[in-house]
């Protein structure tokens, strides 16, 4: 038994030395500054290629003629001496080979060859075509030699591979081109910009913002009559519109829950007193695409949705690592959710500091509503936005300083249509 161990040692011992001699002897053909690298350079090739040529013109495996083993010869060529650690340039077959009869002829083929596999890869030719210009300087009557076809060859392949990795590397642009595409439609860019540097996102605190809620009046009774799959479809096509409308505005598109479509302005970007005009715009434009909204399994349908909009401070940040999501938080959402929930169909409903901001600019039909309670927020004025004047119905750019005049004149009264 032990005799049987005995023999499966030296066999694998045996076996684990060849294994090492053909792994060193692989990098007989890699330039010395690439041997501790998996990489590659067209000068690393250059030098390969000089390797090859000695190879050709000696009639010899690299080496050959060395005594060291191949890890010793390997380590060699590493430590960069000068003179470098090369393969012999002898020609034992120089008599029976023509092309190198010509003592001049071999000497400059051992300079190219030195040069090709010089220690300082700025000291080798710069290209395969350099090489090849060189070849046929020193056999101009040899165009269709075996060196001069090597050497075609290998400019070939440098030539297709380069294209290769041309191609390779515009599909690589175009996939992350795609992916962020992805990411941008997830999160707001800033903050996607910011993640993909392999940074933490911060949490902000934005002191103007504002908040839109909208859902569909009768949801449940709608989903009653429909199919899951029908709901599924009629969600898709619903929401698809509206992203679709709001991408005209500087609005950002927080999440969708269910029925529930919820949007904010002036936050990751602060953008100034806008914030309020531009979800108001949003609101109406909202309004009016599903007014003529067809809901595909029930074509008779009219459908309706709620919105509600509140103004002031709020908190947002990235929470979570696998999905994250770019979410709001403060009484700020809380109100708006509330004005939403206690709206009125096909109607905008505006919290007393939505509409502080949205009369200073003069554009827009408020109407003021009963004082009414709020849930967790006790009794509260309201408001409706029931449209634009009608010589504002474009979207208006001026700064609502300009009305400021105006509104202070107005009364609850003087808003009531």
């Amino acid at each position: 038994m032990q005799m049987v161990r005995n023999i499966y040692t030296i066999i694998f011992h045996s076996l684990f030395l060849v294994l090492i001699k053909h792994l060193f002897a692989e990098l007989f053909w890699k330039a010395p500054e690439l041997l501790k690298t998996n990489g590659g350079t067209q000068k690393g090739d250059i030098y390969s290629l000089g390797i090859i040529t000695n190879e050709i013109v000696t009639r010899q495996f690299p080496y050959q003629d060395m005594k060291e083993s191949a890890k010793e010869i390997v380590q060699n060529v590493a430590k960069l001496d000068d003179p470098p650690y090369r393969p012999s340039l002898h020609c034992p077959t120089s008599d029976k080979t023509p092309w190198f009869s010509d003592q001049k002829v071999r000497n400059r083929m051992n300079a190219l060859i030195s040069k090709m596999w010089s220690n300082q890869p700025e000291d080798r030719p710069a290209s395969v075509h350099e090489v090849r210009k060189v070849f046929r300087e020193i056999f101009p009557e040899k165009s269709g030699s075996i060196t001069e076809r090597v050497i075609l060859m290998m400019e070939k392949y440098a030539a297709n591979l380069e294209q290769k990795v041309e191609d390779r590397t515009k599909e690589l642009r175009e996939e992350k081109k795609k992916a962020d595409m992805l990411l941008y439609r997830m999160l707001p860019r800033q903050v996607a910009d910011i993640l993909k540097q392999g940074l933490e996102v911060e949490a902000q605190q934005f002191e103007k913002v504002t908040v839109y809620f909208s859902d569909v009046v009768s949801f449940t009774n709608l989903c009653a009559t429909s199919t899951p799959m029908e709901v599924v479809k009629f969600l898709d096509d619903m929401y698809t519109l509206f992203d679709t409308i709001i991408k005209k505005y500087d609005v950002y598109k927080v999440e969708t829950i269910g029925d529930a479509y919820m949007l904010v302005s002036g936050l990751p970007k602060p953008n100034g007193e806008d914030h309020v005009v531009e979800i108001t715009e949003t609101a109406l434009a909202l309004i009016n695409g599903v007014r003529t909204f067809k809901v595909r399994h029930k074509p008779g349908y009219q459908l309706q949705i709620r919105v509600g909009i509140h103004s002031g401070p709020c908190c947002a940040g990235v929470v979570g690592k696998t999905m994250p999501r770019y979410c709001l938080f403060g009484d700020t959402v809380n109100t708006a959710s509330r004005m939403e929930s206690n709206g009125q169909a096909m109607r905008i409903h505006l919290s007393e500091s939505t509409f502080e901001l949205l009369v200073k600019w003069g554009i827009y039909a408020l109407q003021k509503r009963d004082v009414i309670d709020i849930k967790g927020k006790g009794s509260m004025n309201t408001y409706f936005c029931d449209g634009k004047f009608d010589h504002c119905k474009k979207r208006d750019s001026k700064k609502p300083e300009i009305f400021a005049d105006i509104a202070d004149g107005l009364d609850d009264d003087s808003l009531t249509n």
